[in-house]
């Protein structure tokens, strides 16, 4: 598994939050979501941003190369995945 590059805006918005989030597993590809709406796991990759984590699941690592603002959830599109219902 190669290194997962992580863009600028990704990062900005993470720091700009303060927050940590993990990348995930949906119906329909990788998400990003805050650990509030999905706790990271023991095996997750760990990339530190500034004092906050983004946490890419190994799952997703083994498709991923690079973790772009498309990938982050939003709110007002929603998550149209029974994995996760009500986003």
């Amino acid at each position: 598994m190669s290194e997962i590059e992580v863009d600028q805006a990704v990062k900005d918005y993470i720091l700009k939050s303060g927050k940590d989030f993990r990348v995930c597993t949906t119906c329909s590809g990788p998400v990003i979501l805050p650990l509030e709406v999905k706790p990271a796991k023991e095996n997750d990759i760990k990339v530190k941003i500034g004092k906050n984590t983004l946490f890419i699941s190994r799952v997703q690592a083994r498709y991923i190369d690079r973790v772009t603002m498309d990938m982050m959830y939003d709110a007002d599109v929603g998550l149209n995945c029974s994995l996760y219902p009500g986003l």
